[in-house]
């Protein structure tokens, strides 16, 4: 890790850098990469055959228990964090885009160094914390294929500090990315439905504006997406893993001050209440109706519950009547 060259990356952004706009993302992915030790990816035979085997058994597991037809994505990749933050550069440059694009920036040239190393300490931050990802490409040009990553080094650092067995840590892991895949694979409108709020939302704020209803709209679905994630993984789970849900849920809400305020800053509490609304209101439907009838939610986008349903179940049973289709 160098962190003069970080500073230095950072500081020299303008508009030499790649664009002239908001970020220099040449120099974030520089800085980012420079303060991030990229882990050891050295992965053994029975490694990679363990990657291989916990994604094909969880795709048949998720589908059995789900009642639902996904297939994986082409791209699935064992990572270090160093190709993390590559992926996601890509990522965050396709949101931030309308912002770049039609943002009237104050001041571009202090603003650009601040904007530059605002992000370099984001994908810094998560490259060093992700385990695993389902990336569906969102607001990507083409037919580009949905990707499935696992930051390696990460996995490993992470089941040591929670003295938990590597391979079932791993397992885990992959059972929750693949939930995600079955997701957005059994819903091929989901992407396109995400993707229209998500850009309403952005266009407003490119013209200093906050479009309410597109991020509210956002969270709901997302609530949805992490929510179903959660049941499925957790049903379809084949060994035991209390332990491994109070461990790392207790590593998430620990850590230092600046790993907290990393936390805040990112929004990764509003993914956590994401995760435990979403979670609440599918085991409700689940617990009454099946597993299966919580999936009737990717049938159509108006079969996603509303905010006022995901409070109160009863209301989107009601609604959807999956009783009905079982």
């Amino acid at each position: 890790m160098d962190i003069f060259r970080s500073v230095h990356a950072v500081a020299t952004a303008s508009g030499d850098g790649e664009g002239t706009g908001a970020i220099d993302w040449a120099a974030v992915a520089d800085a980012a990469k420079n303060v991030t030790d990229p882990g050891d990816l050295t992965l053994s035979t029975e490694d990679r055959e363990g990657y291989a085997t916990d994604v094909r058994d969880a795709r048949q597991r998720l589908q059995s228990v789900g009642d639902v037809e996904f297939d994986l994505p082409e791209v699935v990749e064992v990572q270090n964090r160093h190709h993390w933050i590559d992926a996601n550069i890509r990522t965050f440059k396709r949101v931030m885009r309308p912002i770049e694009e039609r943002g009237r920036v104050p001041l571009p040239g202090v603003t650009r160094v601040v904007n530059t190393g605002t992000m370099a300490f984001m994908l810094s931050f998560l490259g060093k914390n992700v385990l695993g990802q389902y990336d569906p490409l969102l607001l990507a040009e083409g037919d580009a294929d949905h990707g499935l990553y696992f930051v390696h080094p990460n996995i490993v650092a992470v089941a040591e500090s929670l003295d938990v067995d590597f391979p079932r840590f791993r397992r885990w892991i992959a059972f929750h990315e693949v939930a995600h895949a079955a997701e957005f694979g059994a819903a091929p409108w989901l992407s396109g439905h995400l993707e229209t709020r998500m850009q309403d939302g952005l266009n407003s704020l490119a013209h200093g504006e906050f479009d309410r209803r597109a991020f509210s709209d956002l969270d709901t679905a997302m609530t949805a997406v992490e929510g179903y994630a959660e049941l499925l993984m957790d049903r379809a789970f084949d060994a035991e893993y209390a332990d491994l849900r109070e461990k790392l849920d207790a590593r998430r809400s620990g850590g230092g001050p600046i790993a907290r305020l990393a936390r805040r800053l990112l929004g990764l509490g509003v993914k956590r209440r994401q995760y435990e609304r979403g979670a609440k209101f599918f085991e409700t439907v689940a617990d009454e109706r099946g597993v299966a009838a919580a999936s009737v939610v990717w049938e159509k986008p108006e079969h996603l519950p509303t905010d006022e349903e995901i409070k109160n179940p009863w209301k989107w049973i009601a609604r959807v009547d999956p009783e009905s289709r079982l």
